[in-house]
C-alpha cells in the first residue's frame, strides 16, 4: 500500500534514530525547559521521527482544597521531569455493562484500548506534546499547533487512546506538532454541589483554558509557533471548542477552531439548565460517608474534599452497574461564563470569535450507540438529523450572518478495519482513526481509498493549522455560503478521499 512505502521512506530517513535509548546526538533534542522546569521525553519506539513529552503539568494537582475548584496554574519544579509515558486520565469509569460498539467491537477509542476503565488519578491535569525529532529551532522554522479536546459525553477520555495516539501523523509530516491534554470530567469536572457558585461548576471547560493558555507560552520551546495554535476538538471535545469561541471573544488565543461532530447547539438538547436541588452530588455524599449535610452545602463539600477519589468512583460504578435510580449524571450546564443559555444572542451581543472554523458531521454518526442486531435507520436518521447535522446547520447560519468563515464537512467513510460491521458505516469518532493515522493499526490493513481518504483529511487540517483560510483554498475546500440557501461541504470517503457536494438532502429536516 501506498501509505506503508511512505511511511517506510520516512523511517529510513531517521534509521539512526529509532529507539529511546540512541545516541546522544539523537537523544540531545529531548531535553526541553519550559516556564515551570526541564522535562525529558522520550523516542516512540518504531517512530524515529517523533520526539514525545507526556505528563507535563499545567495545573497544580487538583487535590484537597482545589478539588471541585478552579484550576491553578502549575508551580515551578526543581529537577527534571520524566515525560518518557503517558500520564494517568482524571477520574471516570466506563460503564462496560452497557455492551455498545466502543465495548464489544471497537476498545481502541477507550483508555488503554480496554473495555473497562484505564488508570486514573486525581493528579490528571497534565498534557503530551508531539513533535517531530527535528532540531532546526530557528524562529522562522515554528510549526504549526493542533491542540486536540477529546470526546466522550464529559464523562471519559483522555490522553492514553491508542486511536487518538498523534505518533504516525507527526511521524508522517514533519511539519507540525499535536497536543492532548487531560480535563476533569463527570463528578470531578461537573460536580453540582450547591455550595459552589453558579461559575465555578464547569471546572472541565476552565481546565481546557488554561491548558491552551500553557501552550501558548510554552510550544516554542518544543519547536511550535505560538501564533499558528488550532483547538480541536471531537464530540464533547467539539462542543467545548465552540463554547470557548463564545467564552473567549477578544481572547481566543488560538487562531482558527476545528469542531468534528459537535457544536454549540448540542448543549440545548441536553437542556442544560443548572440542577434545582443539587440532589445529584448530596446522592453520591450520602453513600461514600458524607450524609447528613445536605442542609449545609459548605460542610458537606468539605467532607466531600477528604473522601478518597477511588471510593467515589467505586461508588459511581457500582451504583451504574445496578441501572439504580436516580440515574446519576454530571455535566455542564448553563453558568453563562463557560456555556451559554442563548448562544446566537451571545454572538451577535456581546460577540464571538472572530476566527476561521472546520465544522463536520459523520453520516452515521448515531450508530456507534446502537446495538449489535442493526438498527432503525428512520430513527437513526433522525437521531443524526436532529443532535449533530442541523445544530451544525444553525451554526454555520449564525456564523454566516456574521461574516465568519465556515468550512464544513461531511466524513462518509466506511472501512471494515473501523466499522467491523457494515451497517455501522461512517459512525460517531469514526474519522479519527484516519486522522490521528492510526487506521491500519488494528483489524487488517486498511484499504488504498482509506490510506488516501486518510491523507486527505490529514493534509487539509494541517493546511489549515499552518495557513488558516487560504491554507483550505490550496486543497480546494470551498467556505460554506449559505447566500443562495445551501452551501457546500467536503466530503470525505465516500468513494473517492474527497469532493466536494452538498448536504441537502441529509438537511432536509433542518
Amino acid at each position: 500500500m501506498r501509505g506503508h512505502s511512505l511511511l517506510l521512506a520516512v523511517l529510513a530517513a531517521f534509521s539512526s534514530c529509532d529507539v529511546v535509548t540512541a545516541s546522544p546526538s539523537c537523544q540531545s533534542n529531548l531535553l526541553v525547559r519550559t516556564n515551570e522546569g526541564k522535562v525529558h521525553g522520550a523516542i516512540p519506539n518504531g517512530f524515529p521521527g517523533v520526539r514525545q513529552f507526556s505528563g507535563i503539568p499545567y495545573a497544580k494537582p487538583p487535590l484537597d482544597d482545589l478539588r471541585f475548584a478552579a484550576p491553578q496554574p502549575a508551580e515551578k519544579r526543581n529537577g527534571v521531569l520524566d515525560a518518557s509515558r503517558f500520564p494517568p486520565s482524571c477520574p471516570q469509569i466506563l460503564e462496560n455493562w452497557n455492551a455498545n460498539l466502543y465495548i464489544r467491537d471497537v476498545n481502541q477509542f477507550n483508555l488503554q484500548g480496554l473495555n473497562r476503565t484505564g488508570a486514573t488519578s486525581e493528579d490528571c491535569l497534565t498534557l503530551s506534546v508531539f513533535t517531530p525529532s527535528r532540531r532546526d529551532m530557528s524562529p522562522h522554522s515554528k510549526l504549526p499547533v493542533l491542540i486536540y479536546i477529546y470526546g466522550g459525553s464529559f464523562t471519559t477520555g483522555g490522553q492514553d487512546i491508542p486511536y487518538q495516539n498523534p505518533t504516525q501523523w507527526v511521524q508522517r509530516t514533519q511539519s507540525h506538532i499535536v497536543v492532548v491534554f487531560n480535563y476533569r470530567v463527570s463528578f470531578f469536572g461537573f460536580p453540582s454541589s450547591a455550595a459552589l457558585p453558579l461559575r465555578g461548576h464547569n471546572l472541565g471547560l476552565q481546565d481546557q483554558r488554561l491548558a491552551v493558555q500553557w501552550v501558548h507560552a510554552n510550544i516554542a520551546s518544543f519547536g511550535g509557533d505560538p501564533e499558528r495554535m488550532v483547538l480541536w476538538g471531537q464530540s464533547a471535545g467539539a462542543m467545548s471548542v465552540a463554547s470557548y469561541s463564545y467564552a473567549y471573544p477578544e481572547d481566543p488565543i488560538v487562531k482558527c477552531l476545528i469542531q468534528d461532530s459537535g457544536s454549540e447547539g448540542v448543549f440545548e438538547l441536553l437542556h442544560a439548565t443548572a440542577p434545582a436541588s443539587y440532589s445529584n452530588f448530596t446522592f453520591v455524599a450520602k453513600n461514600v460517608g458524607c450524609g447528613g449535610l445536605e442542609d449545609d452545602p459548605q460542610a458537606e463539600l468539605a467532607c466531600m474534599r477528604k473522601v478518597p477519589y477511588d471510593k467515589i468512583e467505586a461508588f459511581r460504578a457500582e451504583w451504574s452497574r445496578s441501572r439504580g435510580t436516580p440515574a446519576l449524571s454530571f455535566a455542564p450546564f448553563y453558568d453563562n461564563v463557560t456555556v451559554f443559555e442563548n448562544f446566537k444572542d451571545r454572538a451577535e451581543t456581546v460577540g464571538i470569535a472572530k476566527i476561521p472554523l472546520i465544522l463536520g458531521t459523520n453520516t452515521g454518526d448515531w450508530l456507534g450507540l446502537w446495538g449489535e442486531n442493526g438498527i432503525n435507520e428512520v430513527q437513526a436518521d433522525a437521531l443524526i438529523q436532529r443532535i449533530f447535522l442541523c445544530p451544525a446547520h444553525r451554526s454555520a447560519i449564525n456564523r454566516a450572518n456574521l461574516d465568519l468563515p465556515t468550512y464544513r464537512y461531511l466524513y462518509a467513510g466506511n472501512f471494515s478495519n473501523i466499522a467491523p460491521r457494515p451497517w455501522q458505516g461512517a459512525y460517531h469518532q469514526s474519522e479519527i482513526p484516519l486522522l490521528f493515522g492510526t487506521h491500519a493499526n488494528y483489524r487488517g490493513n486498511s484499504t488504498e481509498l482509506e490510506w488516501e481518504t486518510s491523507h486527505a483529511m490529514q493534509d487539509a487540517w494541517l493546511a489549515f493549522a499552518r495557513d488558516g483560510v487560504e491554507g483550505l483554498a490550496a486543497v480546494d475546500w470551498p467556505v460554506w455560503d449559505n447566500s443562495t440557501g445551501g452551501g457546500v461541504v467536503r466530503v470525505f470517503g465516500d468513494g473517492v478521499p474527497a469532493k466536494t457536494g452538498a448536504p441537502d438532502d441529509l438537511e432536509k429536516g433542518c
